[in-house]
C-alpha cells in the first residue's frame, strides 16, 4: 500500500532551488533580506501563516524555547485565517512535494519545521 502521507521538507530561501523541491512556498512574514523575487523561485508567499510579531520577538530564536516556541506557534495556528493557510498547505503537499522556506539560519528551530510537523499529520492528529 502507498503511504498517503504527505510529502514536506524545509529549506532555507537562500539554498539554490532543487528540481525536487515541487512547490515552493516561503512562510515568513517579512520578505527575505536581500533576496530576489526572480532568485527565489518561489510559487507562493503564504506570509499570514506566520507567527505574530509577539511571538516572534519573544521566541528570538533561541534554541532553549523552541518547544515552548512550537507549543505557542501551534495555539496561534488555531485562529480561523492561519487554520486556512495550514489546511492549503496540507492541500498543496496532498498533490506533491511541498517545500516550506525561510530566511531563518537554523531552518530545523523555525516556523517552516513546526509547519511541515503539522502538514504532515492528518487535522484530527495536531
Amino acid at each position: 500500500m502507498v503511504s498517503t502521507r504527505p510529502r514536506v521538507q524545509v529549506r532555507r530561501i537562500y539554498d539554490d532551488p532543487d528540481p525536487d523541491d515541487g512547490m515552493r512556498v516561503l512562510v515568513d512574514r517579512l520578505w527575505p533580506r536581500g533576496m530576489s523575487k526572480e532568485n527565489a523561485h518561489l510559487d507562493e508567499w503564504c506570509k499570514t501563516i506566520a507567527p505574530s510579531t509577539e511571538l516572534r520577538t519573544w521566541y528570538s530564536h533561541d534554541p532553549a524555547k523552541f518547544d515552548e516556541f512550537g507549543r505557542r506557534y501551534r495555539e496561534e495556528l488555531r485562529d480561523p485565517e492561519r487554520a486556512a493557510d495550514l489546511d492549503h498547505l496540507r492541500e498543496l503537499a496532498g498533490r506533491g512535494m511541498l517545500t516550506l522556506l525561510s530566511a531563518t539560519k537554523r531552518i530545523d528551530l523555525s516556523e517552516a519545521a513546526v509547519l511541515a510537523d503539522l502538514v504532515g499529520k492528518t487535522p484530527a492528529s495536531h
